[in-house]
């Protein structure tokens, strides 16, 4: 910590000298603030939240501050003989001008009135002083071309978020404008005829459940290698951008951008990706082609296949494309593919658990849902029967990513073990599972989706029960299905595999 000290005086110093001005400061005000807090005990509440150590400009005042702090800690009192004892104890009483320079302190101001107003504008003061800092040191860096451009860039954004996260609050809010803003939100949701409160998946059953992903909810869905993960979100992605008009944004790092329009070219045309491939195409297909296609370009769909982007990087792109187009909805094929920037590369539980939580962060700051795609561990195979139906233990990587979620969904395809029947001897083939393990604020279960293997699409299954609920209520939910999207046979049988991505335009709508 006293190495990280002496970086910041260093920096401000060279600031100084190298520009001939005098850092923000409010030394006066420190010295208000520091004899108020010594003169009435309860001042320290007003402000404990507001000013940290660091946030005081004079050395001086940071210790005193910090031995005030440590006799809050300790629940004792504070004031001028209290404050003397615990510099005193920590050998810094002469530092910052002995008892004397104390005394003087309380002398500067007559209560602590205004402590509130003068703690925040030191908290500005600090804050200033840190972006001088921060840029200064990108400014520096930026000139040394051994340093890698990316890296600088990631270095960049995560130091402006941490002076962010670390020093600008949010108040506390009264339950009542909280409770009304709810309630406008369950007359909104009541005036829509499917009655949801989200952005619709266009899966009926789905949908029933979730009532429309929520708005700051970060849903993971999971499955292992070739269950149909990216074709899973396209289906939904299509189904939100084109049939409800909401904007949706879709970070692709696994497949190229070229790849992921075609896949959603072929389920919306329905012609097959080999024919779309090789080009072979009849007249009519080619008619059928372009007929199809044209409520998908005009879709608000955003697409992004940087490679190895970085949770910071995502970040910047994610409030770009909120400002500039509003997106309803944010999308990631995959989350292991992520990066958590240069800093953090090594630990690999770290670096997911830091993402997995950066998500969230995004989700709530844009209130919007994010969706992130996620790998399984090998221990699913390594099961038999109903046993290889995926488990929240089954999150590859990192615990964190079951924490910080608001949902956990799973994608199960039986017959891709070989299962083609279930107990009642019903086909199974073309039949996948999605699996709700997690749902914060609603129920888990089952559902089952349709899904065609040689389209890349799923859809609901025909005859969907009035009640997805059943008889014994929302505690668990088993077989359901819709007529939304309702398949007209030719299942293929199901070896979807994920092919790798390439470098394409940032963000760039189709």
């Amino acid at each position: 910590m006293a190495g990280a000290n002496n970086y910041k005086n260093q920096s401000k110093n060279k600031i100084d000298l190298e520009y001939g001005k005098v850092p923000p400061q409010a030394v006066e005000l420190e010295e208000a603030v520091l004899g108020a807090l010594m003169l009435e005990k309860d001042a320290i509440i007003s402000v404990g939240d507001l000013l940290k150590v660091d946030s005081f400009y004079k050395d001086a005042h940071q210790k005193i501050y910090k031995a005030i702090m440590n006799l809050s800690t300790k629940e004792e009192p504070i004031d001028i003989l209290t404050v003397t004892e615990e510099l005193k104890r920590e050998g810094t009483l002469d530092e910052v001008g002995g008892p004397f320079y104390i005394t003087q302190l309380t002398n500067r101001v007559a209560s602590a009135a205004h402590i509130e107003f003068h703690a925040r504008i030191i908290a500005q003061k600090h804050i200033q002083r840190e972006l001088i800092r921060v840029s200064s040191d990108i400014q520096n860096q930026a000139f040394d071309d051994s340093i890698d451009v990316a890296d600088l860039l990631d270095k960049a954004q995560q130091e402006v978020f941490d002076i962010a996260e670390g020093n600008i609050k949010k108040e506390s809010a009264h339950i009542r404008p909280l409770a009304d803003e709810v309630i406008n939100q369950i007359v909104e949701a009541g005036k829509r005829p499917d009655g949801l409160s989200g952005v619709p998946s266009g899966f009926t059953a789905l949908d029933r459940i979730t009532s429309g992903w929520q708005k700051s909810d970060l849903v993971i869905i999971a499955a292992r290698p070739s269950m149909g993960k990216t074709a899973f979100v396209l289906s939904m992605t299509r189904n939100m951008a084109v049939e409800h008009k909401a904007p949706i944004a879709i970070f692709s790092l696994e497949m190229g951008g070229d790849q992921l329009v075609k896949r959603m070219i072929s389920s919306e045309t329905e012609l097959g990706s080999e024919k779309l491939r090789n080009g072979k195409l009849e007249d009519f297909e080619w008619e059928q082609l372009h007929v199809k296609i044209k409520d998908l370009v005009d879709a608000p769909i955003y697409v992004d296949d940087t490679p190895g982007l970085s949770i910071y990087e995502l970040r910047s792109k994610c409030r770009r494309l909120k400002a500039k187009y509003d997106i309803g909805c944010v999308i990631i094929d995959y989350l292991q593919l992520m990066t958590a920037g240069s800093d953090m590369r090594g630990n690999r539980e770290q670096e997911v658990s830091l993402i997995s939580r950066q998500l969230k962060i995004i989700a709530k700051e844009l209130n919007i849902p994010v969706i992130a795609l996620s790998q399984l561990n090998r221990g699913v195979e390594q099961r038999t029967g109903d046993a290889k139906k995926p488990m929240l233990s089954d999150l590859r990587e990192s615990g964190a990513i079951e924490q910080d979620a608001d949902m956990v969904l799973f994608i199960h395809r039986p017959e891709r073990y070989g299962i083609t029947e279930d107990a009642e001897g019903n086909s199974l083939i073309g039949i996948a599972d999605i699996i709700i393990a997690k749902h914060r604020n609603g129920a888990v279960g089952e559902i089952q989706l349709r899904f065609r293997n040689q389209l890349a699409r799923f859809m609901d299954l025909e005859g969907e029960s009035l009640n997805p609920f059943g008889d014994d209520g929302p505690e668990e939910v088993k077989t359901f299905s819709s007529s939304m999207n309702q398949d007209s046979g030719g299942f293929e049988d199901p070896n979807a595999g994920l092919v790798g991505g390439s470098d394409f335009e940032d963000a760039a709508p189709f």
